[in-house]
């Protein structure tokens, strides 16, 4: 028997995130694992009017593929993702993992070869979404996999995950619409500044958004979701970010990050671990070694890391910045075959500042600053 809150995530997504009405072209799409989420998602959307297509993959399969392939197959776009993401009007993706180390045993320059063949259908993805054409969600289906990656039993790890989505709550639609309103003051606010200054152990960063525009993330694409985001400029970036807790790529960890930046570019990077996947992540491309996002996690409700980003970049009392692809809806201008998120703890002792004010500290924003 399906967990009931399952079926109150498919409402939210369906309703409140990509708001499915009735001859939309809905994408469903997710691995093998998390069939029991589709088939909500698909039911739900399917009542709300849409014309549902689901893509279900296979990590098994994913594997084969990365092993196996020539560079040249590697490289190939998906037809597939650039033909559904052209036309669809709406896309609910459910993430979840059989074995969250399936690709620990591949090399990482086939990685990244992997993510440069995405190019494509990510830049279909990216622009359709930034101009509104493309309503997109995704989320977490929690399996044991998944769970035993967060130090978890499965069913802790189901009350983390809906917990994080509030999905305990009677009316969870109504308190994603209260998580917005208390997140637009700060998004007001956040529009008229011209540089953040990020100070914390082992980090002093100089980070310039003037001209660009603060989305307030609210459940409407990544669920759960609670965070404020930009995309800097990616030329004005400058000094130095250690980040707390491992980043983590295609399965694979990578301990004790520390960039140097300037002007906007990765100028030296180091880590404890897995150091040769961070030096081929940020040449995969040219944008590989900017900066596509900087933001602030929101979400209270979570508050360990569960080496599982779509949780941990929302973190209550941190900050993430990710190389790579930036938004075009935020103003940003860098592009890459990759984004990917790092994770700054601010919560003891870290400030934020905006023009030379702080606004932000301990992992905390200052109310008095907006009266």
């Amino acid at each position: 028997m399906n967990d009931p809150r399952l079926s109150k995530l498919a409402q939210v997504l369906v309703h409140y995130s990509t708001k499915v009405k009735k001859g939309d072209f809905v994408l469903v799409s997710g691995d093998e694992v998390t069939i029991p989420l589709l088939c909500e998602v698909t039911r739900e959307a399917i009542a709300a009017g849409g014309h549902v297509e689901t893509l279900i993959s296979s990590q098994e399969i994913g594997e084969v593929r990365l092993k196996h392939s020539t560079e040249e197959q590697l490289i190939e776009s998906s037809l597939i993702m650039e033909t559904v993401l052209a036309k669809a009007d709406a896309w609910i993706s459910a993430w979840g993992s059989l074995n969250t180390r399936m690709s620990s045993n591949v090399p990482a320059d086939r990685i990244k070869l992997a993510a440069q063949g995405a190019t494509p259908w990510r830049r279909i993805y990216s622009d359709r979404t930034a101009s509104g054409a493309l309503r997109w969600c995704g989320t977490q289906f929690p399996t044991h996999a998944d769970a035993q990656e967060a130090s978890m039993s499965l069913a802790d790890y189901e009350d983390f995950v809906f917990g994080a989505g509030l999905l305990d709550a009677e009316d969870p639609i109504g308190q994603w619409q209260s998580v917005h309103a208390e997140q637009e003051q700060w998004i007001q606010f956040l529009n008229r500044v011209k540089e953040l200054h990020i100070k914390a152990d082992g980090t002093d960063l100089r980070v310039s958004v003037g001209g660009r525009r603060w989305i307030n993330c609210d459940g409407s694409m990544n669920f759960p979701d609670g965070e404020v985001f930009t995309s800097p400029v990616d030329d004005a970036i400058d000094g130095h970010i250690t980040f707390s807790f491992p980043g983590i790529y295609a399965g694979k960890e990578i301990e004790g990050i520390r960039l140097r930046v300037a002007a906007g570019r990765v100028v030296e990077a180091t880590a404890t671990k897995g150091e040769d996947l961070l030096q081929a992540l940020l040449a995969t491309d040219d944008g590989a070694s900017r900066f596509g996002e900087v933001a602030i996690g929101t979400n209270y409700q979570i508050t360990k890391f569960t080496r599982n980003m779509l949780f941990d970049e929302k973190i209550g009392g941190t900050v993430h910045l990710a190389i790579g692809d930036s938004m075009g809806e935020a103003g940003g201008i860098n592009k890459s075959a990759i984004h990917w998120d790092m994770l700054c703890d601010m919560r003891n002792g870290g400030t934020v500042s905006a023009d030379g004010r702080v606004f932000y500290r301990d992992g905390r924003f200052l109310p008095e600053v907006l009266s």
